[in-house]
């Protein structure tokens, strides 16, 4: 339900090849719906995932997070939105999660496997913006740059807590919106629409004496809701 407090389902997904053009076929050469085969070229899931969905929403609930493999996802852009709907180069990242869990301090990496340091990362990105790294456990997690240009003290897992997908920032509207189901959460995460039920998990985000950003478990109240973190449960 709306209220619940289970977490969402984490996908294992491997190394993924995905288009951005959609699906041509010259009229009259097949008998099908070809606006129907365009919409769903667009995302494209896995078997297994859509069998996770599927289960999930006969049983009314999300699976529990520790159940679920970790995934390492990493996005520029936007997540699963049709191709006329894409505005520039948007592209996918597959990055092999690290060596090490996720109890302690981890190092936030880019696309490239690279860890990332804040001094670097201020001068390509800007007040406002919203960007994913590797975090914890392989997550795909937001950095943010807050309006006084620095950079916030808390990342965001991207993790929809509805069914799983990952959820884009949408600058334009300054939230984020999730395409598979139409969640929508603040610029902090703070679910503001459902069908999810929770808002995006947090993770404490530091500044290394080498100047790399780095990750750690939020065990702590949310600060967005003053209730206990329900990624922890």
């Amino acid at each position: 339900g709306f209220g619940s407090q289970h977490p969402p389902t984490r996908y294992n997904m491997a190394a993924l090849s995905m288009t951005s053009a959609k699906v041509q076929i010259p009229k009259g050469k097949l008998g099908c719906n070809v606006r129907g085969l365009s919409r769903k070229s667009a995302v494209a899931p896995k078997a297994s995932v859509a069998r996770n969905t599927v289960a999930s929403a006969v049983s009314g609930d999300v699976p529990d997070m520790g159940k679920r493999n970790v995934m390492n996802l990493l996005l520029v852009g936007a997540i699963g939105l049709p191709a006329t709907s894409l505005v520039g180069g948007y592209a996918y990242f597959f990055v092999p999660p690290s060596a090490g869990g996720g109890g302690a301090g981890q190092a936030a990496k880019d696309a490239n496997g690279n860890e990332i340091k804040k001094t670097a990362w201020l001068k390509t990105h800007l007040p406002g913006d919203h960007t994913l790294s590797q975090g914890l456990k392989g997550d795909a997690t937001y950095i943010i740059v807050k309006p006084d240009g620095s950079v916030a003290d808390y990342g965001l897992n991207a993790v929809c807590t509805h069914l799983g997908c990952v959820v884009p920032w949408n600058a334009a509207e300054n939230k984020f919106k999730c395409p598979c189901h139409g969640s929508q959460y603040n610029d902090e995460g703070k679910v503001i629409r459902g069908p999810a039920p929770l808002s995006l998990a947090l993770a404490h985000l530091s500044i290394s004496d080498n100047d790399v950003i780095t990750f750690s478990p939020w065990t702590e109240t949310d600060f967005r809701t003053g209730l206990a973190p329900w990624w922890k449960q």
